[in-house]
This record gives C-alpha cells, structure tokens and sequence, in this order.
C-alpha cells in the first residue's frame, strides 16, 4: 500500500509518494482537470492520497476518489509538523503528510457529498452578497450623517425611506453619491433575490430544514446554515461534539495539579453559521418559553451577551436532537410555522391555495390560535421556572447540610450559613456556570 501526500497550490500540486521503508519518490503534477484525471489513473485501488483543506480540495479530491483510491482531507490546523516544522518547503509538506498517512497520525475532516457542496456555496453566495448590501448600506449612511440629515422611519431602505431619500436635497455631489450608492443597492438587492429563491427551493425539498425551523427563531436561512455545515449529523455523537464543532464550546485551561479554568469560547468553525445561531438567539428570547426563561435567569448572572451565547448553545443542542432523531421542535407554532413556509413559496412563485375569507361555525380564527399557541408558551416557560426553582432549593439544602457536618473558619464558614446562600456555590451547579460563561 501506497501513502501519498500532496501540498496542493493553485496551478500545480507536490507529491511525494511512501512505499514500505524505500525512498520517496517525489514529483509534480497539474491541478487542471485533464492533468488530476490523468493522476488518478495511475492510483491503485489500495493506495491511500491525503491533502490539506484549502480552497480547491474538494474539486481534487473528487477528482481523486473516481480511481477507487482512499482520500483523506487533513485539517492544517491541527498538522503541527508542517506548520511549526523549521524546514518549510513544499516538497518536505508533502511528504509530511505521506509520512502523518503512513502512521496513521492525521486530523481528518469530513468530506461532503456533492449536494452539501452544492447547498455550502449557494449559502456562501447569499452570505457575501448580504455582505456587500450592507457596505453599500453604510455608504449611504455615512453620507446622511455627514450632511446632518436624519431619516424620518428605522427602515431607510423600504417604501417610505427610499421615497424620502429619493426626495431628498443634498449638494451636488452628494447626492450623485447616494443615487450610485442606491443603483448599486438595488442591483445587489436582485441577486440576493435570485439566490434566496434557489435556496427556497432547497427548504421546501428537504425535511431537515422544515424541522428545524419549527425551533423559535429559527427561521429559512439560519435552518440552511446549520444543514449545510452539519451536513450528516450522524458524524457527531453528542449534542456537545455539534457545539464543539460550531465553536460554542469554552476554552479549559488546566495545568499540574490546579483545577481547569474555563474561558470565552473558542470559535472555532463556521463564523456565519455562528453569527447566524446569536440572531437567532435574540429572536428566540423575545418569546415566551423555556428559552426565553434560560436566558433571564443566566442574564442575571453573568449579563446579556454571555447569556446570548448560551442560548446559542441551546438552539445548537436543540438542533443535534431534532435532526438526529426525526422529530419536530414539542413546543412548535404552527401559525409561525405556516408562515414560515408560506415566505418561502412566494420566493419560488407558488401561488397560495384558496383560503376562506372567513372561518367556519367552531372554527378557530388565527388570532386565536396564536393566543392559544402562546398560552402554551407561558405554561413551559413557568414550568422550567417552577423546577428551577426546585432544583435550586434542593441543591442549596444539601450544600447547607454538608457545610453543618464539616464545619469549617472564615469566609467559607460565613458563606455556608448563610439562609441566602446561593446554590451556584455547589459543585454541580458550580461547573453549570462555568459552562454557562462561555456559552455550553
């Protein structure tokens, strides 16, 4: 069996090919698609190829994988040997990484299906476009502001803010400006339509994005998001590899004998799907439920971003468990949820289906479902608070009872008998808060 390393680059990649305790045999190929397919046909079936994710990995390992070789993608930032390694060159890279093979000694990362791929770089395309719109946005605000203009409405880009900026004296150049800044807007405005209707298409298909949405604040894009990057969920065994890979997870610091310090977390992964999951933290907290309750209680504590971010970690958490077993979100709205899916169609152009003016004899109208829905909504949310509260008392009992039989001096003897001691001083919950900090 063959190891084979490749430090690829744009145009050309260096391998170096490993077999049994015999020299390396170097060489350098093109990265074209007829020099890879010409590549693949001298692979053997037992031969096993590793590369570092960059930007063309996934093409060339495609290309790779039709030979029936294996093909491992290494993570760069985990290869120590070639980042920290004194002679750096890309011959010596790519046998590094034959040699990592050869032992078996490699951070591999998971190779996505050509759909995932597919779904990743419609999801990257709308990330970036929104990104321009955005720069272009803040052009035309910065211009407001340097002129001493203010906008009569928070939505300066919908019907009422573009007629008043339309109408609007400035000087000469200033408003040349602002009417190139808003032709740029409104060009970036109809791609992102072009792509949010492919993306469209892509929910209403797949199952996984409708039960995710039904997760409050969970709305089209963030659901695609998290399927893109997620990919086969299956890959992560608990809700707590998911967090870890998304980069919600705390830093530990722990050294010889003195216990481990948690710290902020460690972001890691996907920067969009995270920044993604905290706006969906926000519109799910603005909501009745249980989440809404988590994140008073850890607000209290340790203040609003921190609390963001462990409600992130809940919605991730959430997440694992309705695309790992199948089901849909308990406390799940379905007027939300109708009208959720009822965005999307319009995107694609599906007409709605004939709806009565007005309900049946018995028939529940929408307002009142939504009354009902919320009802709901307050009874979780008091019952998370009620077995919090139980949770605590009991925790708080048992630390008042271990500090009577192990009395002790000083500031600890004080805090123990203290009525008002708080339970977050115990162990269990002590290690709760820690997580809590930094968003697990």
């Amino acid at each position: 069996m063959r190891s084979i390393g490749l430090d690829v680059h744009k145009r050309f990649a260096e391998v170096a090919i490993i077999e049994g305790k015999g020299p390396p045999v170097r060489r350098r190929i093109g990265t074209s698609p007829a020099e890879l397919a010409a590549f693949a046909r001298t692979l053997r079936a037992d031969d096993q190829v590793i590369l570092e994710a960059t930007m063309n990995t996934w093409a060339i390992a495609a290309a790779l994988q039709e030979s029936g070789a294996r093909v491992v993608v290494s993570n760069p930032l985990r290869t120590k040997a070639i980042a920290e390694a004194k002679v750096k060159t890309d011959k010596v890279d790519a046998l590094t990484l034959a040699q990592l093979l050869q032992a078996d000694f490699v951070a591999e990362v998971w190779i996505p299906d050509e759909d995932t791929r597919r779904l990743r770089r419609e999801v990257a395309t709308r990330a970036a476009v929104v990104r321009q719109r955005t720069q272009v946005r803040n052009r035309i605000h910065s211009v407001l502001h340097r002129c001493l203009e203010q906008a009569p409405t928070t939505d300066l880009f919908g019907a009422v803010g573009r007629k008043w900026l339309d109408d609007l004296a400035l000087r000469e150049d200033e408003r040349g400006q602002v009417d190139a800044a808003l032709r740029v807007h409104d060009a970036i405005e109809g791609e992102i339509a072009l792509v949010e209707q492919r993306l469209a298409k892509v929910a209403l298909a797949d199952e996984r994005v409708e039960r995710l949405m039904t997760i409050p604040g969970t709305g089209a894009a963030v659901a695609l998001s998290l399927v893109a990057v997620i990919g086969d969920v299956q890959r992560f065994r608990r809700p707590a590899k998911l967090v870890s890979y998304l980069g919600l997870d705390p830093r530990v610091h722990q050294s010889g004998d003195r216990p481990a310090r948690t710290g902020s977390i460690s972001r890691a992964g996907h920067a969009h799907a995270r920044s993604l999951l905290i706006e969906a933290a926000r519109a799910a907290v603005g909501t009745p439920g249980p989440l809404r309750a988590f994140f008073r209680r850890v607000e209290r504590r340790r203040g609003t971003q921190i609390a963001l971010v462990a409600v992130a970690r809940k919605l991730v958490v959430l997440t694992w468990h309705v695309l790992s077993s199948g089901a849909r979100y308990r406390l799940e709205r379905p007027t939300i949820m109708h009208e959720k899916r009822r965005m999307l169609e319009r995107r694609v152009g599906i007409p709605a289906s004939g709806r009565r003016a007005r309900p049946r004899r018995g028939e529940l109208t929408i307002a009142e479902r939504k009354q009902r829905e919320f009802a709901a909504l307050f009874e979780a949310e008091a019952a998370y608070q009620a077995e919090v509260s139980i949770r605590t008392s009991r925790d708080a009992a048992a630390a008042n009872v271990e500090a009577t039989a192990w009395p002790s001096k000083g500031r600890d003897a004080r805090r123990s008998s203290h009525p008002l001691r708080s339970a977050l001083l115990t162990g269990s919950t002590a290690s709760e808060r820690g997580g809590y900090a930094s968003g697990s």
